[in-house]
């Protein structure tokens, strides 16, 4: 069904940290398979207004410009859209800008014309969720997530566990402004030429997530809850260690983990190819400690961010036209 046009749209879509692949194996009929979190404080916002034509404005104009083109044969001749994007989640660092910024200016021109299209439609019109569902997961219900992996189909991995973040803890992301993760054709090169993942090694990753990861989460218990993804990430980061330079994208972000490590924490990793690093602590005061110790023994070039996990998706407000708002939120 279609809904009523809205003059303007406004969405926030949030970061996520990619934790790790569960099953690289496939021999189930299903590869990948993703565990992740949703982030509060970092998003793409954006705005759209009817327009004639499709164009984009502000930050991330050229892949705003192509995803608006990609979209265009949805409307009918003039009938388009004007997208500006005032804030942006950082290109190339883990944090799931590409399918955050496709889902947000899908959504945006969905609402915008009143087109019956979900979220995980959007995904597969715009070529998003090739291996992992989490960023989907993250603008649709937020939170902690598990995704299920992608079968025969070109249908994005389905969320198969979500969980309410525990509110008190903290992540502490770590950024090296000089590095880039791999992405596009490198990244799709990378995955071609690694060797074939170990069965029992995918096996053991996933009794880690369904015995110990999401357990943790419900008791809260985060000690638990890091040794499970330490594990899961100290796995895969070695098996990515040939297309990445090692266990971790980033030797300086590494160095960090490190000194995280030996100050106690005990979950930490790197979200996707990286380079952003990541510890997780108990609370708000544990963090703050972390990232000044940190900061005194930094190189040039890192920077430091403290997030809570976002326990809810996408925040989207429309524009009728008699002015008034509605929040559509998720």
């Amino acid at each position: 069904m279609r809904t009523p046009p809205m003059n303007r749209v406004i969405v926030d879509a949030p970061a996520r940290l990619h934790l790790g692949f569960l099953d690289l194996h496939g021999g189930l009929g299903r590869c990948f398979g993703s565990l992740g979190l949703t982030l509060e404080d970092i998003c793409t916002r954006l705005s759209a207004e009817a327009h004639p034509t499709m164009v984009a404005e502000g930050r991330e104009q050229a892949r705003v410009q192509a995803l608006l083109e990609a979209l265009a044969a949805l409307l009918p001749p003039g009938k388009g859209a004007l997208v500006r994007v005032q804030h942006a989640i950082p290109a190339h660092t883990g944090l799931g800008s590409g399918t955050q910024l496709a889902l947000a200016v899908g959504t945006a021109v969905a609402h915008l014309h009143g087109l019956a299209l979900e979220p995980r439609d959007l995904a597969r019109l715009l070529d998003r969720g090739a291996r992992s569902g989490i960023g989907l997961g993250a603008f649709e219900r937020g939170g902690f997530l598990v995704d299920g992996g992608r079968g025969t189909s070109d249908a994005p991995a389905p969320i198969v566990g979500r969980m309410p973040f525990p509110a008190s803890w903290r992540v502490v992301l770590v950024f090296d402004r000089e590095t880039s993760g791999l992405h596009g054709h490198a990244e799709s090169t990378a995955f071609q030429h690694l060797p074939q993942f170990p069965a029992s090694a995918a096996a053991h990753l996933c009794r880690l997530t369904l015995m110990q990861a999401l357990p943790a989460v419900a008791e809260s218990d985060l000690p638990r809850f890091g040794s499970a993804i330490t594990t899961l990430q100290q796995t895969i980061g070695d098996y990515f260690a040939p297309a990445q330079g090692g266990r971790y994208a980033s030797p300086r972000v590494a160095e960090i983990l490190a000194l995280f490590e030996a100050e106690g924490v005990t979950c930490t990793g790197q979200s996707s190819w990286g380079p952003t690093g990541f510890g997780i602590v108990a609370s708000e005061e544990h963090a703050e400690a972390l990232v000044r110790i940190a900061q005194s023994r930094a190189a040039a070039g890192l920077d430091f961010r403290i997030c809570a996990g976002r326990n809810h998706g996408a925040e989207i407000r429309t524009e009728a036209a008699l002015g008034r708002v509605a929040d559509a939120s998720r």
